[in-house]
């Protein structure tokens, strides 16, 4: 029996400086998603204007990723911040802070669709926490950033763990 179901592909606007990030994250996508690149600042914007994307991933240095993230936010577009230069507990709080739904180091790439697949579901599902990407990602953090690392803004800390891994953990 044939399958005539057509499953939509959904689409994705990944924005980075560095054309060697591009194509890896385009590679590791495109069996998933409609993958869009774009390797500047204007050539973003640009995108973000004319196109409607389900989903971004925008670096943030190099490409005046925060704000491309206000435009994206603008067009209620999720948006995951991938990162290596800016991979510190000041750019996860701001990022947090100005909207965006994941905050992804780059030497997690290899896993992008997995937390996009995180945000897609959490908005879908009107969780707007990202889902469980910091969940996964905050043994990591706990590691670069070393210990009381959420000492500095703790009550954005605490309440952030409240939001972001209170319907993440199974109930016991």
């Amino acid at each position: 029996m044939e399958n005539n179901q057509v499953v939509e592909m959904k689409k994705v606007l990944v924005v980075d400086d560095e054309v060697d990030v591009l194509e890896i994250l385009e590679e590791l996508l495109e069996d998933d998603f409609i993958v869009e690149t774009a390797s500047s600042f204007e050539e973003a914007a640009s995108c973000i204007k004319r196109e409607i994307y389900d989903v971004a991933i925008l670096d943030i240095m190099g490409v005046s990723g925060y704000a491309l993230l206000e435009a994206t936010k603008m067009k209620k577009i999720p948006t995951l911040m991938l990162t290596a230069h800016a991979f510190s507990p000041d750019n996860l709080k701001k990022s947090i802070e100005l909207g965006a739904d994941a905050y992804i180091p780059k030497d997690k790439m290899v896993d992008i669709a997995m937390y996009v697949d995180d945000v897609l579901a959490s908005h879908k599902n009107k969780r707007n926490n990202g889902g469980n990407w910091f969940a996964k990602l905050q043994p990591l953090y706990n590691e670069f950033f070393g210990a009381g690392w959420k000492e500095e803004g703790k009550e954005f800390w605490e309440e952030f763990d409240r939001k972001y891994l209170a319907n993440d953990q199974p109930s016991v």
